[in-house]
């Protein structure tokens, strides 16, 4: 993804804050159960988060006694965010920058998380950036969900693709195969010479939508609200017509969400 666009995409989900904060989807508990075993971090332990979002990973994170810095460059976003975890305003705190302009301390951090958020980050910066805000031995964590196939089930996907085709051809494309998510770590972390891989995991859910939840879910998409509005309005009634007609008003949407845990080398 070229910057320009990749920045331009990034920009988007600022617009739709709201709607990200209702529509977006968290992540299973068992991956915070084992990123936080595979990390070693205690009570207490400090956290870079990059990209919160409206705290969709920071509120798991933060139930368990970490002290939490979050970097959102979103206003909207970070307004949410800060209502979202204001239960813990004594341990968190969400500044209004990216991860490229955001300037570090003396702190070393015990660990870097990025949820779905890793690759809005300049390639250029993303991997030794991360290296030089872990304290040695830290842990970096990446992790995000991922539209999955399962055979039998996904009917409407299939389905749905004219809708795509007349609407928004550029976004054609159905899940995933589960069989081809990654299973090692992000080469970009060990080709810094800096990192070690600890784990990769893969963690199956689904989630079931009616069709409002269902088109305010898409909503949240960039390659969504990137498009011309006529088009896009036309896709979301297109769609919506298919799952009240079609798919007696719901949507079964099979994830898996996936997590990268690298350890910063040196004593």
């Amino acid at each position: 993804m070229v910057r320009e666009n990749r920045e331009r995409l990034a920009r988007t989900f600022d617009l739709s804050a709201r709607l990200y904060d209702e529509a977006r989807p968290g992540y299973p508990e068992e991956l915070f159960e084992d990123l936080v075993g595979l990390c070693e971090i205690h009570d207490g332990g400090t956290v870079l988060e990059v990209g919160c979002g409206t705290g969709k990973a920071t509120l798991p994170l933060a139930r368990r006694g970490y002290r939490i810095l979050c970097l959102e460059p979103g206003a909207n976003l970070a307004a949410i965010a800060r209502r979202n975890l204001a239960a813990f305003k004594h341990a968190v705190e969400v500044r209004e920058r990216t991860f490229e302009e955001w300037e570090p301390g003396s702190e070393a951090f015990d660990m870097v998380v990025a949820a779905t958020s890793f690759w809005w980050v300049d390639p250029k910066a993303r991997y030794a950036r991360t290296a030089a805000v872990l304290r040695p031995g830290g842990c970096a964590a990446v992790f995000w969900n991922v539209h999955v196939e399962r055979p039998g089930h996904d009917g409407f996907f299939g389905e749905v693709q004219g809708a795509y085709r007349r609407h928004a051809s550029g976004l054609v494309g159905g899940p995933r195969d589960p069989d081809e998510l990654p299973t090692t770590l992000d080469r970009g972390f060990l080709e810094t010479g800096l990192f070690e891989e600890v784990a990769v995991r893969h963690y199956p859910w689904t989630e079931t939508y009616d069709t409002d939840r269902y088109l305010r879910l898409l909503r949240t998409f960039s390659d969504h609200i990137a498009l011309a509005e006529a088009s896009r309005e036309a896709l979301l009634a297109e769609i919506a017509t298919l799952i009240d007609r079609g798919f007696g008003g719901r949507v079964e949407k099979h994830h898996v969400a996936v997590l990268q845990v690298a350890r910063r080398r040196g004593t």
